[in-house]
C-alpha cells in the first residue's frame, strides 16, 4: 500500500523559515529547505508522493508573512500543477 505524506500547515507557522521546516519535517526530507528554490526542487524531484499539503493561515499568520504567503503558495501550487501526485488545499482558519 501506498501511503501518502501529508503535511498540515496550521497558521501556528508565521514566518517562511517556520513553513519550510514544518514541510520538511512533515514530509520526511532530513535536510534544511532554505529557500524557494530548494523547496520546489525537492517537492518536485526528491520526496516521493504521493503528498498532501493542506495550508490553513491565520489572519495573523497572513499578517506576519506578507510578501511571502503568496510566493510560498507560488510555489506550491507550480509543485502541484506539475506533479499528479500532489494534493495542495489552501484554506483559511
Amino acid at each position: 500500500a501506498v501511503t501518502t505524506r501529508r503535511c498540515l500547515l496550521d497558521g501556528r507557522q508565521r514566518s517562511k523559515r517556520a513553513i519550510l521546516a514544518k514541510l520538511a519535517r512533515d514530509l520526511g526530507w532530513d535536510r534544511p529547505l532554505t529557500n524557494l528554490d530548494a523547496l520546489y526542487d525537492v517537492l518536485r524531484r526528491e520526496i516521493p508522493g504521493p503528498l498532501e499539503i493542506v495550508w490553513r493561515p491565520t489572519a495573523a499568520a497572513q499578517v506576519a508573512l506578507g510578501a511571502d504567503m503568496a510566493t510560498i503558495a507560488a510555489t506550491l501550487r507550480q509543485v502541484a500543477d506539475e506533479r499528479g501526485d500532489v494534493t495542495l488545499r489552501m484554506t483559511p482558519a
